[in-house]
C-alpha cells in the first residue's frame, strides 16, 4: 500500500514568522510560548524552523521563553504511568542524577522547548522540576534566582514575566498548558505538599524534600474558556495551529479570582506527580 502524502499546510520558517506578525507578535517583546509542533502542519525543518520563526518575529531585541520542565525528577512513589515496585523506590531516590540545567532534558512539554533549551545562547533557570529557558536580551533577568522551593510562584520566572509585561503565546496548545495560571495558585489559599527530587551538590547528587504550594491544572481548560470570553485574547492561525496571544498579567489576575470562586479543596487534584508518569 503506498504511503499517503503528508497533510498540510506546508509551513516554513518564513511563513511562521509572517503568521506570527499577522497575529500581533511584536518585535522586541517578551513572549512565553507553549507549543505543539504537530498542530502546525508539515513544518519544513521541524522544531528548528519553529524556533527560528519565533525569533525572527521577535527580532534581536525580543526574548523567547519556554517551559523546560523535567518532571521525571520526582518521587517514584507518585509514578503511576507506569508505576514502579515499591522495593525500588529507595534505590531510585538514592541514584537518580541531580538536576543540571545544561544537561537534564525536558519531559512532557514537547520538542520545541527541548530545542530552545539546547539553542546557542539559551539560559535556563535552576529549579530541578519546573525550569524555564530563555533566548534574548532579557533572558538572564528572567531565569536568574529561580528559588528551589518555588516551582511556579513569586520567586519563579513567571512573576518576572508578569512584571515586565510579557505575553503568552499558545501556539497550538490549550489552556491546560498555560503555566501563568499556576502563579495565581500561589496568591490564594492553597494546599501545601512535600515534594521530593534529586539535586546536584559538589559532593554529588542527593535526595531533597521541600514543602511547596500544591499545583493543579485541573479545570484549566474551563478557566481558559471563561478568560477568553471575558478578556481580550487575540486568536488566529499560525500554520494550521489555532493560536492565542494575551498578557501574562491578565491571565494571572483573572485566574486568581476564578480559582477562588470555582475550585474547592475537595476537588483539588494535584500535579505533583509529573504528567508523563500519571495515568
Amino acid at each position: 500500500m503506498p504511503t499517503p502524502p503528508p497533510t498540510g499546510p506546508l509551513v516554513t520558517r518564513a511563513t511562521l514568522a509572517a503568521d506570527l506578525r499577522s497575529l500581533g507578535v511584536r518585535p522586541g517583546e517578551t513572549l512565553l510560548a507553549h507549543s505543539s509542533l504537530r498542530s502546525l502542519g508539515w513544518v519544513n525543518g521541524g522544531s528548528v524552523a519553529v524556533v527560528e520563526g519565533l525569533l525572527d518575529a521577535l527580532g534581536p531585541d525580543g526574548t523567547l521563553v519556554v517551559p523546560t520542565q523535567s518532571g521525571g525528577l520526582s518521587d517514584p512513589a507518585l509514578w503511576t504511568a507506569p508505576p514502579v515496585p515499591e522495593a525500588w523506590w529507595e534505590t531510585i531516590r538514592d541514584t537518580m542524577p541531580g538536576y543540571d540545567p545544561l544537561v537534564t532534558p525536558t519531559r512532557g512539554v514537547g520538542v520545541i522547548p527541548e530545542t530552545v533549551r539546547t539553542w546557542p545562547g539559551a539560559l535556563r533557570s535552576a529549579h530541578p522540576q519546573t525550569s524555564f529557558a530563555a533566548i534574548g536580551p532579557r533572558a538572564a533577568k528572567i531565569v536568574e534566582d529561580h528559588a528551589p522551593d518555588c516551582r511556579l510562584g513569586e520567586r519563579s520566572p513567571l512573576a518576572r514575566l508578569e512584571a515586565m509585561g510579557a505575553r503568552v503565546l499558545l501556539l497550538g496548545a490549550g489552556y491546560d498548558s498555560c503555566t501563568g495560571f499556576h502563579l495565581a495558585e500561589y496568591r490564594i489559599p492553597s494546599p501545601r505538599v512535600e515534594v521530593g527530587r534529586p539535586v546536584r551538590t559538589p559532593e554529588g547528587s542527593r535526595w531533597e524534600v521541600v514543602t511547596e504550594v500544591s499545583i493543579s491544572s485541573e479545570r484549566f481548560d474551563e478557566l481558559g474558556a471563561d478568560f477568553e470570553r471575558d478578556r481580550p485574547v487575540v486568536r488566529g492561525l499560525v500554520g494550521a495551529a489555532d493560536t492565542r496571544l494575551f498578557p501574562v498579567a491578565d491571565a494571572v489576575a483573572y485566574a486568581e479570582r476564578w480559582l477562588q470562586t470555582h475550585r474547592s479543596r475537595e476537588e483539588w487534584v494535584t500535579d505533583d506527580a509529573p504528567a508523563s508518569r500519571r495515568s
